[in-house]
């Protein structure tokens, strides 16, 4: 049984609090720095080559008892973003993770059901405070899609995912190198769901209906168009 969408929403509130916080400050400041403003202007571009680390934190319910195990993954990402105004920007990552799954205290013990690889594309919609130095921070929420592929059943005979749409909020900072470079940390928290059928051969059809919803950390360098 899926995790209801107000309970999947009450796990974000910590990323909303952090938002809040850093926007709380942000509008403390008396004063603006215009060479940062312009760093972030209507019609300017933003893109940059990241590492991303994908942590699921696993919430199921199996057919068969136990639970659902899938470990992280850390790999390459792209984030484009293009600035609609001075302050508002819609951001667009593509990066595919791959994840060892299993599944453990089951009725028929624990279960490796090898991996599988997730392309999950997300487009944000940011808002990016003004700041009187280098530092400057954004807050945004979005959507994605998420495609499950490659899989590899492990023990089982075969096992499928279902593609699903996902949402996420999102906190971030982005720190002016020069001109044209800056470097960037960003946080995403997504809910995210996935129902799986698993053929364990001989010993019949399981089902499985996982809450994903993975902490999404990404560190690196970009450049400005």
């Amino acid at each position: 049984m899926k995790t209801s969408i107000s309970k999947k929403l009450f796990k974000l509130l910590p990323v909303l609090a952090v938002a809040f916080f850093i926007n709380s400050i942000t509008f403390m400041q008396v004063s603006k720095a215009q060479e940062n403003e312009a760093f972030k202007s209507a019609g300017k571009w933003l893109v940059g080559l990241k590492v991303l680390n994908l942590d699921p934190d696993v919430d199921s319910v199996t057919s068969i008892g136990g639970e659902a195990k899938v470990d992280d993954d850390t790999v390459p990402e792209l984030d484009i973003r293009y600035f609609i105004t001075d302050n508002i920007a819609i951001e667009a990552i593509f990066g595919t993770t791959e994840h060892s799954v299993s599944a453990v205290g089951t009725a028929l013990g624990n279960v490796n059901l090898g991996t599988v690889k997730v392309l999950p594309p997300t487009f944000t919609l940011q808002y990016h405070f003004n700041s009187e130095s280098r530092f400057l921070p954004y807050i945004g929420a979005g959507i994605n899609y998420t495609f499950f592929y490659d899989d590899n059943p492990g023990d089982a005979v075969g096992i499928s995912y279902k593609d699903d749409f996902g949402f996420a909020l999102n906190i971030g900072f982005d720190y002016v190198i020069n001109d044209n470079n800056y470097f960037n940390i960003d946080i995403k928290k997504y809910t995210l769901s996935t129902d799986t059928v698993i053929n364990a051969g001989a010993a019949g059809i399981a089902t499985a209906s996982v809450d994903l919803d993975p902490l999404a950390i990404s560190i690196g360098y970009g450049w400005r168009f």
